[in-house]
């Protein structure tokens, strides 16, 4: 367990049904082919893709997260981290689960802990950030459709979950609650200085810790800006999944070709599909 005493925090379930979708400046900055150079893989995690469950099947999950865990069982953990964020409910239940953990846990930040994964971050007994990691707080931020009825109460429900993940931050850095609100509605990004010295992080990472896997960051980029676009755009959970299905399988539902399921072709094909959601949304 945490040698610190960082506190619990309960999600209020009853806006699970809300979209807490990724923040699209935190794609822009994202560089997922960070990753770690190398590690004993029986004692170690990997944080690399987006926060919550995705159309394409990489986002990480709270449940993979602890099995992971039941796996290395009650020693010292590595957590290598590279991620736009997500699904605030999953960082949230991902942070409760590295907090109970019966071993020391270390944070690899190797390019970007934002959002969600800068909250689930806050776990570690240490946190380092590697040369050029940035980690990102802020406000929860969703998607809310309604009137402005509808709207308000969205965003009365969304208030408590900006004050749990404070305290998170606020316990972690030693900062008062008040500094930290601060520096969630200014939606602050921190530099590995930046954040050892407020307290967010405790040292800086090797750089020859940290490596480089070309091959699928192009692709899994783009992925996460479709997806983000789409959510924008007002398509539902279903409606993406559908599309995606589509992407990697075929056509659900017509016989028309499939679009292509791997490498550059797909990079391309969804960065063709950005730009026309762009174009759609101007």
């Amino acid at each position: 367990m945490s040698l610190l005493q960082l506190p619990e925090i309960r999600a209020d379930m009853s806006l699970a049904e809300v979209n807490f979708d990724l923040r699209p400046d935190a794609i822009e900055h994202w560089e997922p082919e960070l990753q770690a150079a190398a590690g004993d893989p029986s004692t170690s995690i990997s944080i690399y893709g987006p926060i919550g469950a995705t159309m394409d099947g990489s986002g990480v999950t709270a449940r993979g997260i602890a099995a992971a865990l039941r796996s290395i069982g009650a020693k010292d953990v590595t957590v290598n981290v590279n991620s736009p964020g997500g699904n605030y409910f999953e960082g949230v239940a991902i942070y409760n689960l590295l907090r109970q953990h019966q071993g020391k846990v270390t944070f690899n930040v190797l390019g970007m802990a934002a959002s969600a994964a800068s909250l689930a971050v806050m776990a570690g007994d240490d946190i380092l950030m590697g040369t050029g990691a940035r980690l990102m707080i802020h406000n929860a931020w969703g998607v809310a459709v309604g009137n402005r009825h509808d709207l308000a109460a969205a965003a009365a429900q969304m208030a408590p979950l900006d004050a749990d993940m404070a305290k998170a931050y606020a316990s972690r850095s030693g900062l008062p609650p008040e500094r930290i609100a601060v520096l969630m509605d200014d939606e602050t990004w921190l530099s590995a200085d930046d954040a050892i010295g407020q307290g967010f992080a405790t040292g800086h990472l090797d750089s020859a810790k940290v490596g480089h896997d070309r091959e699928t960051g192009g692709s899994r980029k783009a992925l996460a800006m479709v997806e983000s676009a789409m959510a924008r755009a007002g398509y539902s959970r279903s409606s993406r999944r559908e599309a995606f299905k589509s992407l990697f399988t075929g056509t659900p539902s017509a016989a028309e070709p499939a679009m292509p399921s791997a490498g550059a072709d797909l990079a391309a094909s969804l960065r063709t599909t950005l730009h026309t959601l762009k174009g759609t949304n101007a």
